[in-house]
């Protein structure tokens, strides 16, 4: 086939992610990511314009809509530029290097990522989102299409030089030599001044960080809460709760279908950027546990009930795992599908109703946003009392039958490895605390959909969808399916999660590990499609990989009694020190876990087949013990592992042990000593200097 007829193309409707195959109808002849690309950019000496979104992102929706459907835009980027579209969940490692080379350049980063390569795929220029016309201090795209291609052609050798410093900047982020000394410095002196300092930054009226957009931010609030127990801080922990309350009761929470949107626009939690995403809820279902444990607030409870309810009837994919997210738009309109207006709640509920459900949910004539109305109760925060609340229910549950029948936004069904994997030991632990079997069903489901349709031998397989893989795994498929597989081990002591968690260990080790300065890089050292390996430990929206196998090493040490987990998590600690250093508050996640690693803990409760067990279990589930490991033995538990053996009933009744590393108690029978030791355990002795 002559070559014209090779770019004269449109491949994404080859594709399986459904936010490629959103754009396989536009005129812009888009090649997905992979070697074929690459080489027509060599062939031709074009520049390569690659975009980045994901199939949830109003932006990308927009920049879509106005650019890439547009035929005179679509026909200068065909004539200038190998085109290339990468959706950033399918391809997370893509996504993470190229949005790395623009922080470099000095730009907020955010999607669409809109980034221009040369035909090695190093990246020499970029931006995010640029409007079809110039406006908000934007150029048009087209101009900007126009400059880079004409600076492409006419002055290489300053796009070589620009590329070549951009990916050394990139490797060199990866490969900074960690220093062993900052172990020495995480004493409880430290983290009682960090956990201050974070406390200080939090908003005292609404939670959250202060200022707008407010996000969840999880492994910050993880790490806050860990301290607030830790160290008694009542201010801690009233920030954490009072930023919970605010999400629960604000407008990024879905008050009629449950889950959560991915953040608030604005500082009072009201205007939600209406995408809901699988991570964002696995984490706050995690978080909101713990904190129930130890206030039990009906809120939490309340949330973490719908918040599933809604995982299970909107998010499962063909064969049983978790899909990726819901749309912030339908109809071509963000938040459409869930904003309303006086008049038709008035319609739907009557008067009488209609009257209690817009006092409490803050609807009016002109709306609180844009002329609509946002469901929440962020003026009504308190319950009312049983009978106000009942009726609330009712116009709950016929308002989210009329919004059924409005067209839906659109749903991205393709399983990733790591989200999936948070959502497993979120819903694992929430099974334990609440009393829940069923929602342990569902992670069991999603777990063996994962070791089934996403596995290759040993490997993991990022992303599936419509009966294909796709992806290579990353550093962070591995490490949250091993967190996921150990809360498995944790709430059933079924021998093939801990096996299922020390062989994906193994692989990590193998493939991702630096041997020379410790850490793991994200991608695997046989993916041929990377300019760069990196190798973070920072926080994201989700979890860093490092940060999470400080953790999953910590309690496998525990559980094996193999001690190379826990060297290997310390590497992992000193090898970000340089880092975590310059850096603190960004390195949240890698800190919560390091305090795993310091002072692991795991409470075991061998059951003798009597009731001792259960009422042992519930007053461990009743106290916040964060990071610690809650095993509940059968009474015929089979082989066990070292750090298991040995826990048996006392006289013929169960007995808990509560462990801090390898020392564990004398067998106890009474729930209120057990509940003083485990709090005595989470409370650090260290003399203060």
């Amino acid at each position: 086939m002559a070559r014209e007829n090779i770019m004269s193309e449109n491949r994404l409707g080859r594709e399986t992610s459904p936010y490629l195959l959103q754009h396989k109808d536009n005129p812009v002849h888009w090649w997905a990511w992979g070697p074929e690309a690459l080489g027509e950019a060599k062939a031709t000496g074009r520049p390569i314009l690659l975009s980045v979104g994901y199939a949830a992102c109003h932006w990308c929706h927009v920049m879509a809509h106005e650019s890439f459907e547009d035929a005179e835009t679509a026909r200068v980027m065909n004539e200038l530029f190998v085109n290339i579209k990468v959706d950033r969940e399918e391809r997370p490692d893509i996504d993470a290097i190229y949005m790395g080379a623009l922080h470099r350049l000095g730009e907020q980063g955010g999607w669409p990522l809109t980034m221009f390569l040369d035909g090695d795929g190093r990246p020499f220029w970029g931006g995010t989102y640029f409007p079809k016309r110039a406006q908000w201090g934007r150029p048009a795209f087209v101009d900007v299409l126009q400059q880079v291609a004409r600076i492409y052609q006419s002055d290489p050798d300053k796009v070589e030089n620009n590329a070549e410093a951009l990916v050394r900047s990139l490797q060199e982020g990866s490969t900074k030599q960690g220093s062993p000394s900052i172990l020495a410095d995480l004493t409880d002196s430290f983290f009682k001044s960090l956990i201050g300092r974070m406390t200080g930054i939090v908003d005292p009226e609404r939670g959250g960080i202060n200022g707008a957009p407010k996000f969840p931010q999880w492994s910050f609030f993880w790490l806050l809460w860990r301290g607030a127990v830790r160290y008694e801080d009542r201010p801690a922990q009233h920030a954490v709760e009072t930023t919970l309350a605010n999400i629960c009761q604000g407008g990024i929470y879905d008050h009629l279908r449950g889950g959560f949107a991915r953040y608030s626009v604005d500082e009072h939690w009201l205007v939600p950027h209406f995408e809901k995403m699988l991570y964002d809820n696995a984490l706050l279902i995690d978080l909101i546990t713990d904190v129930w444990r130890e206030s039990a607030n009906p809120l939490w409870k309340a949330r973490v009930t719908e918040t599933v309810q809604w995982l299970e009837a909107e998010m499962i994919a063909e064969g049983g795992g978790f899909a990726a997210s819901l749309d912030a738009d339908s109809e071509g309109e963000e938040g459409k599908f869930y904003v309303w207006a006086a008049a038709e709640i008035a319609a739907v509920l009557g008067k009488e109703d209609s009257d209690l459900f817009s006092r409490v949910y803050d609807v009016s004539r002109g709306g609180n946003w844009e002329g609509h109305n946002i469901l929440n109760r962020l003026g009504s925060m308190d319950f009312l009392d049983e009978a106000s609340e009942a009726r609330l229910a009712g116009g709950r549950a016929t308002l989210l039958a009329k919004r059924s029948t409005r067209v839906r936004p659109g749903w991205d069904d393709k399983v990733l490895a790591d989200w999936n994997g948070l959502m497993i030991a979120a819903l694992a632990r929430a099974s334990q605390v609440f009393g829940e079997p069923r929602w342990l069903e569902l992670a069991q489901r999603a777990f063996s959909f994962v070791e089934r349709e996403m596995s290759s031998g040993e490997r993991l397989i990022h992303s599936y969808r419509g009966r294909a893989g796709s992806a290579p795994a990353s550093a962070a498929d591995y490490a949250n399916m091993i967190w996921g597989a150990l809360r498995l081990y944790e709430a059933t002591v079924a021998p093939r999660y801990l096996e299922a968690a020390i062989g994906w260990t193994q692989v990590l080790g193998r493939h991702f590990w630096d041997e020379r300065r410790g850490g793991y890089f994200n991608t695997a050292d046989d993916t041929a499609d990377v300019i760069a390996r990196l190798k973070i430990a920072s926080d994201d929206a989700a979890p860093n990989a490092n940060a999470v196998m400080v953790s999953n090493l910590a309690w496998l040490g525990l559980l094996t009694g193999d001690q190379d987990h826990v060297r290997r998590a310390e590497d992992i600690v000193a090898a970000f020190s340089p880092d975590a250093s310059a850096n603190v508050i960004g390195h949240a996640g890698l800190l919560a876990s390091s305090l795993d690693l310091r002072a692991p803990q795991i409470v075991v409760i061998a059951s003798a087949g009597t009731a001792g067990a259960n009422s042992l279990a519930a007053a461990v589930r009743s106290t916040s013990n964060p990071g610690a490991l809650e095993i509940v033995l059968p009474a015929a538990a089979g082989d066990l592992p070292p750090g298991l053996a040995g826990k048996s009933p006392l006289a013929g009744r169960a007995a808990a042990y509560a462990c801090l590393g390898p020392k564990c108690s004398a067998p106890i029978q009474r729930s209120s000593d057990l509940v003083a030791l485990i709090k005595i355990h989470r409370v650090p002795d260290e003399p203060e200097t």
